[in-house]
């Protein structure tokens, strides 16, 4: 079995000698410009459309990421970029989800309190207790029903909070609202006190988080996206901000990373930044996943985690 390795990073020894120590009979090697020696199967981050343009025999793509959007991207700009019927893998756990519950109930629990209004006050030299929100005024509304939101939904469930989810298809949470489809997203986000971002990047998805959905909200409800930059319209939620609609924002995710220093998220009193990371692949839980998922292949089992290109996760 060949298995090919690439990452523009080029910190690819770590990974190498995971998966060789996990697949003792696979020869791992880093792609090079010009290696056009067989392979079985290929794992891969922002890969070179020659890379895999002529390798219509692989059993598998893996991406290094939960996120397929820039790989998706890559080949609409460059086709072949996937060569045509190769299947195509993202990560889906390994250990993300628990640091996205992590970020998500961090989040949650500072605007729940009046954390976040509170540090604003201490600057302002101000010893001024504010009115609590309560439970039961407090749904959250969760964008997106996958293996990460679905982990922050249980979470917050199990926290006592009021939960919905809205996504692609009807789901079936304990304890959480499930609404689906274009037609029920208006009375998904109406009640909503704070809405969490957790959808894949795709066509149908980019520019959700826009001035319509906040609209719908309570007003002064908060935003918490860790989900994709471009779900955002940066514009809209300014505007939300400054109108009231919204009471702050929390943000990991940006269309430019890093982002400018001039955008006026960096000054806004009421938005919070954080670089990108909420959740983070773990090397040793991805490549456990990612060995699994070969040994099903060759077993002739269903592997997990494949993706449906025409809908892009």
């Amino acid at each position: 079995m060949n298995i090919l390795f690439y990452h523009p990073t080029g910190n690819a020894t770590p990974w190498i000698d995971g998966i060789s120590q996990r697949l003792p009979t696979a020869n791992v090697r880093l792609w090079l410009r010009g290696d056009n020696q067989p392979a079985d199967y290929a794992l891969v981050w922002h890969p070179p459309h020659e890379m895999l343009a002529s390798r219509t025999t692989l059993k598998g793509i893996f991406v290094l990421g939960a996120g397929v959007d820039a790989i998706l991207t890559q080949e609409q700009r460059q086709p072949g970029t996937l060569p045509a019927g190769v299947p195509l893998f993202r990560l889906e756990d390994t250990g993300m989800a628990l640091q996205m519950q992590e970020y998500a109930l961090a989040s949650v629990l500072r605007y729940f309190r009046r954390m976040d209004e509170y540090q604003l006050l201490q600057q302002q030299k101000q010893w001024r207790p504010l009115p609590v929100h309560q439970r039961d005024d407090f749904t959250i509304g969760i964008l997106g029903a996958g293996v990460l939101g679905s982990a922050v939904a249980q979470q917050l469930v199990a926290m006592n909070f009021k939960v919905r989810c809205w996504s692609r298809s009807a789901k079936n949470l304990n304890g959480v609202d499930s609404f689906y489809g274009d037609e029920q997203l208006p009375t998904f986000a109406q009640g909503c006190k704070l809405l969490i971002n957790l959808l894949p990047n795709t066509p149908h998805t980019q520019g959700i988080l826009n001035s319509r959905l906040f609209a719908w909200l309570q007003p002064q409800a908060y935003l918490i996206n860790p989900g994709r930059g471009r779900h955002l319209v940066d514009g809209d939620l300014l505007s939300a901000l400054d109108s009231g609609q919204l009471a702050a924002a929390t943000l990991d995710v940006f269309v430019e990373e890093p982002m400018p220093r001039m955008h006026p998220f960096w000054s806004h009193p009421r938005v919070s930044i954080t670089p990108h990371i909420a959740a983070d692949t773990l090397p040793a839980e991805a490549m456990d996943s990612i060995v699994a998922n070969i040994q099903a292949i060759e077993a002739g089992r269903a592997p997990s985690g494949r993706v449906d290109r025409t809908r892009g996760y």
